[in-house]
């Protein structure tokens, strides 16, 4: 049950456009991220680079947390918000194992991240928004990596550990709690902590 794997289209081809190998976010962002990389280096020095890339990343984490929290479980209950909903989130807590439901379809991850590049692009201009954007794609291929990971491997590290427990009980305990995959700190800055008490 946890690992299978239904359709989510009566459609052969849309059905298949919704499995990703796990590889997939990575033969694509890889190279984005080095073209990000690259063009900022253009644009500014070495060490300003790799602080916009920082804070590239503090923005992905602040935007996953905040992404899983509201959008992702925002579950209406009946109609075509239930449906989305589904389709979104809702079918990974049904079938949490699926291997090819595990990371985000370039058909969702292309298009959200050029509208994020646009967002920066407008705020920050061109010499700003290439290396936050690189920080930003980084931060989105470890958290789609390690959440394929947290799902089929049983880590061995501390930190490992920590993140799949964590994980672990927001699917099969809480789902209110744990939005936070790659970056948990942010569950207790918010106060939604998988160990912590309810909410105040």
């Amino acid at each position: 049950m946890l690992r299978a794997s239904p359709a989510m289209f009566e459609s052969r081809l849309l059905d298949f456009f919704s499995r990703v190998h796990p590889a997939v976010p990575g033969l694509i962002f890889v190279p984005v991220i080095a073209v990000m990389a690259a063009w900022s280096l253009q644009e500014t020095a070495l060490p300003a680079t790799i602080g916009l890339a920082v804070g590239g990343y503090a923005l992905w984490t602040l935007f996953e947390y905040w992404l899983h929290r509201i959008v992702f479980h925002f579950e209406p209950e009946r109609g075509v918000g239930a449906r989305l909903h589904w389709m979104i989130h809702g079918i990974h807590h049904e079938h949490p194992n699926d291997p090819l439901r595990l990371v985000m379809p370039p058909a969702v991850s292309v298009p959200l991240a050029a509208l994020v590049f646009g967002v920066l692009y407008l705020v920050f201009g061109e010499r700003y928004a290439p290396g936050l954007a690189a920080g930003f794609f980084a931060g989105y291929l470890v958290y789609d990596m390690l959440h394929y990971y947290l799902h089929h491997f049983v880590p061995h590290g501390r930190l490992g550990r920590m993140l799949r427990e964590r994980h672990m009980r927001h699917h099969f305990q809480d789902d209110t709690r744990g939005f936070g995959i790659s970056a948990p700190y942010w569950d207790e800055v918010f106060r939604t902590s998988p160990r912590g008490g309810a909410e105040d």
